[in-house]
């Protein structure tokens, strides 16, 4: 199932690939803009699925785990987004792992990173996030 996962990935050049029984969605928004949503208005669709993403840092990792997923292959994943999987028992595949995950241009740290990486709480972490997705929000008014 995941080799599939992965194809499919790369072949339409999607930001992520999300399957759950028969049924496989993809996903092109950057960031973890998918994963939010998902989380607050179709959980039940993460609820034991098995996700490909290219790029995995601790908030894509914590949204994946506050959705129930069971299992997750990530082309470049964070050190501190592996061990928040593995602290949670599940199943981690990856092609490159990275001290922390980018910004966008390139010149340091990815900020949701940085603001994720003091905690391994859930509910801290979710509660960052919903934070740092309002601020984008409001930003892009």
């Amino acid at each position: 199932m995941m080799q599939q996962l992965v194809k499919l990935l790369h072949g339409g050049n999607y930001s992520c690939v999300i399957a759950n029984g028969t049924i496989t969605r993809t996903y092109t928004q950057r960031g973890v803009a998918d994963l939010y949503e998902l989380c607050h208005h179709n959980r039940d669709f993460l609820l034991g699925s098995s996700i490909a993403d290219k790029v995995v840092g601790k908030g894509a990792a914590t949204l994946m785990i506050y959705g129930g997923i069971k299992e997750v292959y990530a082309d470049v994943i964070s050190k501190s987004a592996y061990q928040l999987f593995k602290d949670y028992g599940l199943k981690v595949e990856y092609k490159t792992l990275v001290p922390f995950i980018i910004n966008r241009s390139g010149d340091g740290q990815c900020p949701l990173e940085t603001r994720c990486k003091d905690s391994d709480d859930l509910p801290t972490l979710m509660s960052i996030i919903e934070n740092f997705i309002a601020q984008i929000r409001v930003n892009n008014k």
